[in-house]
């Protein structure tokens, strides 16, 4: 399957992420913070990256930009996961290069489904 990589700061979401896509049989990498997301982004080229918004420090849109600029890493499909589910948001968070979005809370459906489209 694929190797994922979750940036999330959230220990609960990150568990169920986790649970979710090891049992559907991805390897997943982790990062609590943006920074150590994108070294790890760098380092071990994950098929997809799913990045929470909300971050300490750095934002998830600013780590996203940042993964889009870079010729190394512009190719890694990177989906939303956030907690922002207001009119406009997935607009800003597509235009920060995001290739999807999946509001949080994650509804177990949905999420595999939205991870199997971007990995195809």
């Amino acid at each position: 399957m694929a190797r994922i990589l979750i940036v999330e700061d959230n220990p609960q979401n990150m568990k169920l992420a986790v649970l979710v896509l090891e049992r559907a049989g991805h390897e997943i990498l982790q990062a609590n913070d943006a920074v150590t997301g994108i070294g790890l982004a760098k380092s071990c080229r994950p098929d997809l990256v799913l990045m929470d918004i909300q971050l300490p420090g750095m934002d998830g849109l600013t780590a996203t930009r940042t993964l889009k600029s870079e010729a190394s890493t512009a190719h890694i499909k990177i989906i939303a996961l956030t907690a922002f589910a207001m009119k406009g948001d997935e607009k800003k968070m597509l235009e920060a290069g995001c290739d999807g979005y999946v509001s949080k809370p994650i509804r177990h459906n949905e999420f595999l489904k939205t991870v199997v489209t971007a990995l195809s």
